[in-house]
């Protein structure tokens, strides 16, 4: 998606107080009250519209990611320990991507790229996701990429959220909608000879701009620009267990686990893209995580009093005030974007000369 526009700062801050959104209020006041902290910056000046994050399976503490449109066929490989790009990778065989969104690696050790994105409002009568091995070597390269087409059982749409079940290796799709959006389910296996129709299975009460499932499986977190949704994932069925807070960024696009499954990486849209960790803990935190007796390393980020059924609203995020959030969402982004800058020019200050 491209950059959202805010209106003048002046008119965010006071309107911001007026919208009643759940968990904006004192947001900026809040901001690390997670245990949220900055974990890397993404210094490749390419990389200017990051709209997916994964956790490579392969590679300590690197991540893939992609730029959302107008970019090529190409995913990135950045060394969370100095935010440099260290693997440029091409994809080859796909043909010219239009908006992708998402990113995700799965059970299989492949990773599957989301051209899911529809800014026209699901004018595309179908999309696609890419797949190929994750490289074993990190050096720029040119790989051969299978092309899934996929539809959705009740026609277009826009989308930004594609997730790889770990367990099964399903793939995912999310549907972004300032109403709501909706969890689609894919074939349990991709034809790369045929059509791959999604199927709508639950409604999900937020404006979802990315997701991810928990490495063991056990949790499905879905973000939107303001706030996320943390899910118990059994057998193909989402129950609700937390509204989460997010770390205020530009354009907070990408989401994705740590691969021990302890944190959350927030990413965003914008050069110097900012990626941020976030602790969880209690039910937030996936099973194996809890099973192992991991400590927290944070403060919990909500309730979390136990499973709700997907959609049903109960957070205040529901199809009402998600109309709210619509109105609301450009002139909130130019809080965030005030908020983000002060944050920079903190930072510089602190910086011995």
């Amino acid at each position: 998606m491209r950059p959202l526009f805010a209106a003048a700062a002046a008119s965010a801050l006071v309107t911001v107080p007026l919208l009643g959104l759940p968990g904006l209020a004192g947001s900026a006041a809040a901001a690390d009250s997670d245990g949220e902290s900055l974990a890397f910056t993404m210094t490749d000046p390419r990389i200017t519209e990051s709209s997916g994050l994964a956790a490579s399976r392969l590679h300590k503490g690197v991540y893939w990611t992609h730029n959302d449109s107008s970019d090529g066929p190409y995913v990135y490989a950045v060394d969370s320990a100095t935010g440099k790009t260290v693997a440029t990778v091409t994809m080859r065989g796909v043909g010219r991507p239009r908006d992708v969104e998402a990113i995700s690696i799965g059970p299989d050790g492949d990773i599957y790229v989301g051209d899911i994105g529809d800014n026209l409002g699901g004018s595309w009568p179908y999309v696609w996701i890419y797949r190929f091995p994750e490289p074993k070597r990190l050096a720029d390269q040119t790989v051969k990429a299978t092309q899934y087409v996929v539809k959705y059982d009740a026609g277009p749409r826009n989308a930004e959220a594609m997730m790889v079940d770990p367990r099964t290796g399903r793939v995912w799709i999310a549907s972004k909608n300032e109403d709501g959006g909706a969890l689609y389910e894919g074939p349990a296996r991709l034809s790369s000879s045929g059509t791959n129709v999604f199927r709508r299975t639950a409604d999900i009460p937020l404006w979802i701009t990315d997701g991810a499932f928990s490495p063991d499986g056990s949790r499905l977190v879905l973000r939107g620009y303001f706030g996320a949704l943390m899910y118990r994932w059994s057998d193909g069925t989402p129950h609700r267990i937390d509204q989460m807070h997010v770390p205020l960024q530009r354009q907070g696009e990408s989401v994705t686990f740590t691969t021990d499954g302890r944190d959350l990486m927030y990413g965003s849209e914008g050069e110097d893209s900012e990626v941020y960790r976030v602790p969880l803990t209690g039910d937030d935190r996936p099973d194996d995580v809890s099973k192992a007796g991991a400590s927290p390393s944070g403060s919990s980020s909500g309730s979390g009093n136990g499973a709700q059924a997907a959609g049903d609203g109960s957070d205040g995020v529901g199809p009402r005030s998600m109309g709210q959030f619509a109105v609301g969402a450009l002139t909130i982004a130019a809080l965030a974007a005030v908020v983000v800058a002060g944050r920079r020019l903190l930072r510089r200050g602190r910086r011995p000369s």
